[in-house]
């Protein structure tokens, strides 16, 4: 079973990263993109079965490990 963990500054928090791309869409010539924010992807390999197992599983790595939960917001998705 496969756990996707998709990790997003929360909103209001500052994204110099996200900006940065903006910017340089802006300078390629890709015109209207108002704002960019980026974000990670985690894909993780899990033994068993028990999706709702799994779920909770990844949540508290997560919350222990994945992502800075004071700023940072994340969803867990099982494949």
């Amino acid at each position: 079973m496969k756990a996707r963990v998709h990790v997003m500054l929360k909103d209001g928090v500052l994204d110099p990263q996200g900006e940065a791309v903006r910017h340089a869409l802006g300078t390629l010539g890709f015109v209207g993109v108002q704002g960019v924010r980026q974000g990670k992807v985690i894909e993780l390999d899990l033994a068993g079965d028990d999706v709702e197992a799994a779920k909770a599983q990844v949540k508290a790595m997560c919350d222990k490990l994945l992502a800075n939960t004071v700023i940072e917001k994340y969803s867990v998705e099982i494949v």
